[in-house]
């Protein structure tokens, strides 16, 4: 079963009136271009474990900006931090890891205060451990924390949905590091791990910005085909749009999001049986041109929220809409499944699914799921084909 967070269609849409953005925090924002952001590298060793002679070279050198605590030591290798926050953020780090709260490739987000112009600024934290040898497999690990801190404290860290999804990107993008990691003494510091670092900003927050400004108010039709599982084909354009418009796609999709296993492999297959056409944006043109456009009243409604938010230069407000719109469409999922169950029993249910289906503005995405997930349930079955023949009919008679 989907799970959703959202109370109302318009407080899903409304976020800058949420306590979460107020209006003072917004109207800074518009006034800038990009949000200050940092990354810090840290080199890290359990003291059981036996360290290699260029790590004991690395904290020679580096005596000044390593912290020692009983079982590990924490020594900086790179940051685009202010000289003083550096030593601010190694204490919390340090902490954390005394605490057991960083596990070996999963990161995750926290509020810190550091001397920095923001103060609090959300921080995710990574820590990407070195393979241990066959002599010592029970020794503590060596390896490297890495930070990424961004905005303010309700940049990284908006709500527990967001950081959850957005955690796992930056995940990912932290394990495009691992091998430029085992270089000795990371001589290629300046050549590869610094550009790669100092790009995650780039990379990881602003491609949603990015594709927004793109296509502006055709964003609906991405919406859409995001949630029909419409593919999306990118011409005349460079692999870096097409990559943002990809991640954009996977980032509104609801793919991952419901716990029955068999649901996503089951709506692929239908959507594969369909006639569906692909959805063609064309970057030749400017403003790009779309064809096998296709849109319905939930997805245009989104419209100038996303611009709005593209308008004040403030991707992480972005991305809290872009999970807000999924909340929408997951929470109208759930309310279409329990109508349809019920439906099987009652006629009058049968006429509220008619009308939900009618006000929700979304009929054709959700049936078109709850077809895929009961699609070995003859009785729901038939109360999904009815339900497509009254949105056929609706269609026809507004034509």
């Amino acid at each position: 079963m989907f799970t959703s967070q959202t109370s109302s269609f318009q407080d899903s849409i409304d976020v800058e009136e949420r306590d979460d953005f107020d209006s003072e925090e917004i109207t800074g924002y518009s006034h800038k271009i990009q949000l200050n952001c940092y990354y810090t590298i840290y080199l890290y060793q359990g003291t059981r474990s036996e360290a290699s002679g260029e790590n004991v070279a690395w904290n020679q050198r580096r005596a000044d900006s390593t912290t020692s605590q009983d079982d590990f030591s924490l020594t900086l290798i790179d940051s685009s931090l202010p000289l003083e926050a550096e030593p601010e953020l190694r204490t919390y780090i340090s902490r954390r890891l005394s605490k057991g709260a960083l596990l070996g490739g999963m990161g995750n987000i926290a509020t810190v205060e550091l001397s920095i112009p923001e103060q609090a600024v959300g921080c995710y934290c990574c820590l990407l451990e070195q393979e241990r040898s066959p002599e010592q497999p029970d020794a503590d690990g060596n390896g490297y924390v890495i930070c990424f801190m961004g905005g303010s404290e309700k940049g990284l860290n908006l709500y527990p949905l967001l950081t959850a999804h957005f955690m796992l990107e930056l995940d990912k993008y932290v394990q495009g590091l691992h091998s430029s990691l085992q270089t000795p003494e990371l001589q290629n510091l300046e050549t590869e791990v610094r550009p790669y670092l100092s790009q995650w900003y780039e990379e990881s927050v602003m491609h949603i910005h990015r594709v927004v400004q793109l296509v502006q108010s055709n964003i609906s039709f991405l919406l859409h085909a995001a949630l029909s599982h419409t593919l999306v084909e990118v011409t005349n354009s460079d692999e870096k749009t097409k990559a943002d418009v990809s991640r954009f796609i996977k980032a509104a999709s609801l793919q991952g999001l419901s716990q029955q296993d068999t649901t996503t492999a089951s709506l692929c297959k239908a959507i594969s049986e369909d006639t569906q056409s692909d959805l063609i944006i064309d970057c030749s043109t400017s403003p790009p041109t779309l064809t096998n456009t296709v849109s319905n009243k939930f997805c245009d409604d989104w419209i100038q929220a996303f611009l709005n938010a593209a308008e004040r230069c403030n991707p992480f407000l972005l991305r809290q809409i872009l999970e807000n719109f999924k909340l929408k469409a997951i929470q109208d999922m759930n309310s279409l499944k329990r109508f349809v169950r019920q439906a099987e029993m009652s006629h009058y249910a049968l006429f509220r699914c008619c009308q939900f289906l009618q006000g929700c503005g979304n009929g054709d995405v959700l049936l078109q799921n709850a077809r895929a997930e009961h699609s070995d349930l003859p009785e729901a079955c038939s109360i999904i084909t009815v339900l497509e023949e009254f949105l056929r009919d609706q269609a026809q008679a507004q034509a």
